[in-house]
């Protein structure tokens, strides 16, 4: 849930900060389409292009790590600058599917001062802005005010319940009660505000109604604007698995204000940044290295910095997705780094107890504690690994009382398990590469589910 709602900085996001990656900026080559101890106490009441090949995996190939003029390319054919004098958009990434493409804009003030950006990408007159009972006293009024200024727009709501807990098909049901209500046809469009629950149900919400309908992501929380929000996958858990139900669906653009973290407590905060340190761990060594000098001023909510670690971010992620968007390759199954584990993790603990970022932390340092015994990585790389966790103050640890044998039983229904044989995202090489395997010795498994829970 978001805390008490703070003052936005002053300060303009966007400048890269000294000794971050080096970076160009020039026009895309296709225009876009027109807390641990928080979570015990929860517990206790109680979430781009074909370049990119070289990462690709088959039959448990390492993922090599991508150079810097990979990551130049990249950056010089899906980054623009926009004149600060014309626009608050300081940064545009295009995500590269053909006729599908779609922009995510990064800036801050982007809801309060360029509301023709969310409009731009509404094809029809009718929107559904469906978010959550946390985010809608912040910042419904100011959007659905945004969609209606400019007078050709009809705009409904509706409010669902907050949480992870929420994320699942009988909660989903009131969005569709909603448009119905509302005789909402196929031109419409759903926008989703909020964070990563909000927009996974709201894209799957618009990819049934009527066999599909447009929809947008306005994500609110660090976890949805460098991750859930960006490649089209939509869902909702089921009592046996996290995602279980869902679609791959594309949205027609994110809009991603920066000013909406700045009411994002701590917690909250902290585990969106497991995500970003996953991209450094699995492509992108510099922006690791970026991390581990920076993580003070992400967790200060430095403008700056947060505009640089987005930016970076959703880099990586368009990439991926232009090469694997359905992960029918292993590429974009490496953006799952810790999540077989984290996903049990949050299985265990109840939906919502722990944040999903959070699970992927302890996740991710599973992940690489069994590549470090597998001899895939040095150890001094598994330490850097447990420091920088701990620096984002991340849990490092899984629930008290869960066992290997639970972790066993609730891995054995991964997505990625493929002919009843589990998975793994696992780290190989320098940092930057990773491989996506079943090839793995099952007593090392076993060794890292005794080192970490003891029983």
């Amino acid at each position: 849930s978001v805390g008490r709602q703070r003052a936005p900085p002053k300060a303009r996001i966007g400048a890269p900060l000294e000794g971050s990656p080096s970076k160009a900026a020039s026009r895309p080559t296709r225009q876009p389409p027109a807390a641990t101890t928080q979570i015990e106490a929860t517990m206790l009441q109680n979430k781009l292009s074909s370049r990119g090949a070289p990462h690709r995996s088959h039959a448990g190939r390492v993922l090599a790590p991508a150079t810097s003029a990979v990551r130049a390319r990249a950056s010089r054919s899906t980054l623009r600058c926009a004149a600060v004098a014309e626009s608050r958009v300081l940064k545009t990434v295009n995500v590269d599917l053909g006729d599908r493409s779609y922009p995510i804009y990064i800036g801050n003030g982007l809801l309060d001062s360029n509301a023709e950006l969310l409009r731009k990408h509404i094809p029809g007159k009718r929107v559904l802005v469906v978010t959550n009972d946390t985010i809608a006293p912040l910042y419904l009024e100011k959007t659905v005010k945004a969609l209606e200024a400019g007078g050709k727009l009809q705009v409904e709501s509706v409010v669902l319940p907050d949480g992870e807990a929420y994320k699942k098909l009988d909660v989903l049901q009131a969005v569709w009660d909603k448009a119905l209500e509302c005789k909402m046809d196929r031109g419409t469009t759903f926008v989703a505000l909020g964070g990563g629950v909000i927009g996974d149900m709201t894209g799957f919400a618009a990819s049934c109604y009527q066999r599909g309908v447009y929809f947008v992501q306005v994500p609110t929380t660090v976890m949805s604007q460098v991750d859930s929000s960006v490649g089209g996958k939509t869902g909702v858990n089921h009592p046996l698995g996290k995602n279980m139900i869902g679609a791959f669906y594309q949205p027609q653009s994110v809009i991603i204000d920066s000013d909406t973290l700045m009411t994002l407590p701590d917690r909250e905060l902290a585990s969106g940044y497991s995500e970003i340190i996953k991209y450094g761990l699995i492509r992108d060594d510099a922006l690791f290295g970026w991390l581990e000098k920076n993580m003070d001023k992400l967790l200060a909510r430095d403008p700056e910095a947060i505009a640089y670690a987005i930016e970076r971010s959703c880099i990586n992620k368009a990439e991926v997705v232009a090469a694997d968007e359905r992960e029918t390759m292993d590429m974009r199954a490496t953006l799952n780094l810790g999540h077989t584990f984290g996903h049990a993790i949050e299985n265990f603990a109840g939906y919502g107890v722990w944040l999903h970022g959070e699970a992927v932390a302890t996740g991710t340092l599973m992940a690489a504690d069994l590549s470090c015994r597998m001899g895939w990585i040095e150890k001094d790389l598994n330490d850097r690994i447990i420091a920088i966790m701990k620096l984002a103050k991340l849990p490092t640890e899984p629930p008290k009382g869960m066992t290997a044998a639970d972790f066993m039983e609730l891995m054995s229904v991964d997505k990625k398990v493929a002919d009843g044989k589990l998975r793994l995202v696992l780290l190989k090489g320098p940092l930057g590469g990773c491989i996506v395997t079943g090839d793995f010795d099952p007593a090392k498994l076993q060794e890292t589910l005794m080192h970490f829970t003891g029983k």
